[in-house]
């Protein structure tokens, strides 16, 4: 099992007056699953994703990967278990306006330490698989919607992570877009990345191998 979640809650402010934004969270995940998320805003779908790709701590309960606990990993080993295991797409991209294309999806092989030549290869590669090697050199500032969600999907998987968190990836573009995005997630999970994605569309979440709906910071529905 790539990823199995334990009692998991979250509780923002103190046990008495704080907020639960994750109830008693089962959860297992397999290598090569592609798992959709839903349910209504504030029900705790992002925070899940959070604890997932160790963004933040559970109040209570254990998050083993692999069959590690990595629940109470240290800072420096939270952010190393991130550079290597986890990739991040976000609904509105979080790229830097003045930094080209080739700078965006380098930035987690510069993390790992990697070579010039690798990179160099590693990022050449992922441009042409996402129809964007004619941007290499184009500040993200520059590009469209459906282009900068390319380059956002292209860094996320620069460094080869085995699991793939996306919030909400086709929220900010158009229905055509967007679906184009989603044909991208799916031929990456045919190819055995793990994915858990974040989805109010229900035709997405449809097109998913698995689907949990989540209500009041727990699980309520889970279905294959």
């Amino acid at each position: 099992m790539l990823v199995s979640l334990k009692k998991i809650s979250m509780i923002y402010g103190n046990d008495n007056k704080g907020v639960m934004a994750l109830r008693d969270i089962n959860l297992e995940v397999k290598e090569g699953d592609f798992l959709a998320v839903s349910g209504k805003s504030g029900c705790g779908k992002s925070t899940l994703l959070n604890v997932l790709g160790v963004v933040c701590k559970p109040s209570r309960g254990t998050y083993f990967y692999n069959d590690r606990a990595v629940t109470d990993l240290n800072d420096a080993k939270r952010a190393d278990f991130r550079c290597y295991n986890v990739g991040f797409v976000v609904q509105h991209f979080a790229l830097i306006k003045d930094m080209t294309v080739f700078q965006s999806i380098s930035l987690p092989l510069r993390y790992q330490g990697k070579s010039r030549k690798y990179i160099k290869e590693r990022v050449e590669m992922l441009a042409d698989q996402f129809d964007i090697s004619d941007k290499l050199n184009t500040v993200s500032g520059e590009l469209s919607g459906g282009q900068c969600q390319r380059v956002a999907i292209a860094r996320a998987i620069s460094g080869n992570p085995k699991l793939l968190l996306a919030d909400e990836p086709t929220g900010a573009l158009d229905e055509e877009t967007g679906e184009h995005i989603i044909n991208i997630f799916r031929k990456l999970n045919q190819g055995g990345m793990t994915i858990v994605m974040v989805t109010h569309d229900v035709d997405i979440a449809q097109q998913c191998r698995r689907q949990v709906i989540m209500k009041d910071g727990g699980i309520c529905q889970c279905g294959k």
